[in-house]
Order: structure tokens, then C-alpha cells, then sequence
């Protein structure tokens, strides 16, 4: 008989991102973790006791390894044309590993996790109807293109978020051969991220659920526009954001992706983690049959 291997001891903080995340968070109905393959947080562990923690609080949960436009970003940061390929590759290969190990571990009580690429999604008519708003929002959408620019600056340049103009690296390179490196960098970013945003806009639509919470261990600057504007590009009403982070993890608050958040879930929050209930989600209870819910504020 198989014995399943003790899991590391690990507790997690939870934080929905405004009032309304955390009601989607309350539902239950799906949990999405987005792995990407240039972030050692990832580890096969961590991924473990994560895919745990969401088999007790979702009624599903879903994988998703963002595999797309890698060689172009390597490209962007020098590498070699001919050799971009074969580490894009062996990025995927190595996350994979580590996700399948998670899958491959989960708790047989709770729901199978579902184990995607995101390069799976690329024919859901869904996935391509957000695509093309994205894109549209990325030339038309100030707000929302300078968040995604910040986002790339933060997450995979790793430089601080731009003050005043952040659209400046991006709409005019000086002489400066590094302005002009920076520049490229972006663009190739806004490929990468952009394959990505769909789920940030609206899982529910991709993978047919009825509301779904994103779970990512920090706040990222797009999250901004997406939630908490009544204008332009907006996630929808059943999608919320939630940072989970291992309790033994110190809270960054310049990583929340609100710049003016020293601490706070939302507006009006008080500071710190909101806790998850004592008790699991029940993860046997009929699921929602309803669609967005209208009406409701952030």
C-alpha cells in the first residue's frame, strides 16, 4: 500500500486584494496558481503545500506554467538567437517537473488539480476574444499600458517601479545605447505578459468555472487597473486576486503592487493578512450554478 509522504510544515497568509475578491474567495468555486518559469519561489515544495492548501479551500484548482514568448525576452536580454530556444525549453521542462510533482502529491480527498500550459489556451475562443482587448487596451489604455510596463520593470527586469511618465522607455529612447536596451526589454515583456493577462482579466470565461481567485504570493502593479477603476479594461465581477504568502515569509509591501500600500488589503482595510476561515471550504457542496454577478462593489 502506498503511504503518502508527510508534507513540509508550512502555514500560509492570505490577502484578498479588495472586499469583493475576498467574497469570491468565501464561494470557494476555483483556485488558479500561475507558475512562471523565472521565479525560484516556485520550488517542487512550495508548489506542494500550495496545491494542499488549495484542495482545502476550492471546490478545484488549476495549474497554469506561462511557456509563451520566453526565447523573445531572452532574446531582449542579449542571449544568444540560436540558443534562446533551447532554454526557453529547458525553463519549461524544469517547472513542469516541479508542478508534476506537486499534482502528482496532492491530497487524494481534495479535487485533482488541473496541470496546463498556457500555450494550451491559445485556440479557447475565449482566451483569444481577452487576447484581442488586451491588445487594444495595450495601444488605447494609458493607465492600463503604463501598469503593464511597470509590471515588466518590476517582475522581470527587476528594477524599481517608474515615478511620473512610465510610458517614457517605452515611447522614446535617447541616445543612451542602455535606454534603448531598456526599451526592447519592454516590448518583449508586453508579448510575455500579455499572453499571460487573459487570466488576470477573466478565468472564470477560459476554464468554465463560476468564479475563480487567483493566488500569487504578492500584488502586481496591473492589478490596479483591472480592479479598482469603473473605466476602461476591467477583470471581471467573479474574478478576484488573492496574495497567499508562507507565513514565514516577511510581507514586502513594495511588491504589493500598490505602491501606496504599506500594508493594507484594500481601501479601507485595516493592515495586515486576512486570515482564512478556521474551517476548510466545503469541497463536496454544490457548486454555484450562476453566472457574474452584477451589481456589486469593489
Amino acid at each position: 500500500m502506498d503511504v503518502e509522504a508527510p508534507l513540509p510544515a508550512m502555514s500560509f497568509r492570505t490577502r484578498p486584494f479588495t472586499d469583493r475578491c475576498d467574497r469570491i474567495r468565501r464561494r470557494g468555486d476555483h483556485a488558479l496558481i500561475g507558475v512562471s518559469t523565472n521565479n525560484s519561489y516556485f520550488s517542487a515544495e512550495r508548489l506542494t503545500v500550495l496545491v494542499h492548501w488549495a484542495q482545502e479551500h476550492f471546490r478545484a484548482v488549476d495549474i497554469v506554467c506561462a511557456d509563451l514568448h520566453i526565447d523573445t525576452v531572452l532574446c531582449a536580454e542579449g542571449g544568444d538567437p540560436g540558443d534562446v530556444g533551447r532554454r526557453s525549453r529547458r525553463r519549461v521542462t524544469d517547472v513542469r517537473r516541479r508542478i508534476r510533482k506537486a499534482v502528482h502529491a496532492a491530497s487524494s480527498d481534495g479535487p485533482q488539480p488541473g496541470d496546463h500550459l498556457l500555450s494550451d489556451f491559445q485556440d479557447n475562443p475565449a482566451y483569444q476574444r481577452l487576447r484581442a482587448d488586451i491588445d487594444k487596451a495595450l495601444r488605447e489604455d494609458r493607465e492600463f499600458a503604463n501598469a503593464c510596463r511597470d509590471m515588466i520593470r518590476l517582475h522581470l527586469l527587476g528594477k524599481p517601479q517608474a515615478v511620473g511618465d512610465t510610458n517614457a522607455a517605452i515611447s522614446s529612447v535617447g541616445d543612451d545605447p542602455a535606454d534603448a536596451v531598456e526599451s526592447e526589454q519592454v516590448r518583449a515583456g508586453l508579448q510575455y505578459l500579455g499572453s499571460e493577462l487573459p487570466f488576470f482579466v477573466d478565468t472564470p470565461s477560459i476554464l468554465g468555472v463560476p468564479s475563480s481567485v487567483s493566488c500569487y504570493h504578492m500584488f502586481t502593479p496591473i492589478l490596479g487597473p483591472l480592479r479598482l477603476r469603473k473605466t476602461g479594461l476591467r477583470a471581471a465581477d467573479n474574478q478576484a486576486f488573492l496574495a497567499v504568502t508562507p507565513a514565514d515569509v516577511p510581507t514586502n509591501p513594495c511588491h504589493t503592487g500598490r505602491p501606496e500600500d504599506t500594508g493594507s488589503s484594500a481601501p479601507g482595510r485595516p493592515g495586515g493578512f486576512v486570515q482564512d476561515d478556521p474551517a476548510p471550504r466545503d469541497r463536496h457542496a454544490a457548486r454555484p450554478t450562476h453566472g457574474q454577478p452584477g451589481g456589486e462593489r469593489d
